[in-house]
């Protein structure tokens, strides 16, 4: 029950949805009022996940695979099979498994040339997920960078941990995580088996401009440009600005008929800022 989940279940009327989600018992418990939550550490399958998953209509994946591979197909794979009231399984991965296009276009269609081993294991779990021979429909959705209230450049900036790391040509995407919602609700309503979605706003933008942007927002000055070669990264925030690419979200809007609520950075941190 992490951002992304939380975002579907404020989207969806709680007359007609009851929700149950998964935390680490690690991580920060604050979720929803009204949601079943489930401890699981990624090892064991408990029974009080499985008697969720037994009384489960719609499926939202959020866990990123492991090293090991994907932890809900290792430890509920065989449970989910059993599941007959299953309609809809959505599987949120990562439009990285496109790897470097330096800026080209992609759309779901392009080739895969993952080159950080997260996004090999992602192009992998993509795999299981569609050939795991459930069912009800199984839809992957790519996804670019997620923000939204509680996960963004101002709150970084203000924080202190915003940086501009300059890197000529390299342009990022992003999506509000409302909109992120809004598309799973839409495939919810309308879903097609083993149909792939990139989920991203209209405006792929310079990682360093944003920073720029919302700084504008709250009149501070910017952080000083650091080289990207200089920059001290983890390694995969290093695989992030290693790869360039635009992504296509026609597919979103055509079979979806999503409007993004949210279509650029400046109209997700102009909201988000109003609401501070």
């Amino acid at each position: 029950m992490g951002f992304t989940a939380k975002a579907l279940v404020q989207r969806l009327p709680d007359s007609e949805w009851d929700f149950s989600g998964t935390f680490r018992l690690s991580g920060k418990n604050d979720s929803l009022p009204g949601t079943n939550l489930l401890p699981f550490d990624g090892n064991n399958a408990t029974p009080d996940i499985e008697v969720a998953l037994s009384k489960a209509t719609h499926l939202l994946v959020t866990i990123p695979p492991q090293p090991s591979g994907d932890v809900v197909l290792q430890n509920f794979g065989s449970k989910i099979k059993d599941c007959k009231n299953l309609q809809w399984i959505g599987y949120i991965s990562s439009t990285g498994v496109y790897g470097d296009t330096r800026g080209e276009w992609v759309d779901e269609s392009s080739i895969l040339q993952p080159e950080t081993e997260l996004h090999v294991l992602r192009v992998k779990a993509e795999e299981e997920w569609l050939k795991s021979g459930y069912d009800c429909p199984v839809m992957l959705f790519r996804c670019v960078a997620i923000y939204g209230p509680g996960r963004n450049l101002l709150l970084s900036v203000k924080q202190g941990r915003a940086r501009r790391i300059e890197k000529p040509g390299l342009v990022f995407s992003r999506i509000h995580v409302e909109d992120l919602a809004q598309v799973l609700e839409a495939s919810i309503k309308n879903p097609k088996p083993g149909e792939i979605y990139n989920v991203s706003d209209d405006r792929p933008s310079p990682p360093s401009e944003t920073v720029e942007y919302a700084c504008r927002l709250l009149k501070v000055e910017p952080p000083p440009l650091i080289p990207y070669e200089s920059a001290e990264l983890t390694e995969i925030a290093r695989g992030f600005y290693k790869t360039c690419k635009r992504v296509d979200n026609k597919k979103i809007k055509e079979e979806l008929g999503v409007k993004l609520k949210y279509p650029d950075y400046k109209s997700g941190l102009d909201a988000i800022f109003k609401s501070m």
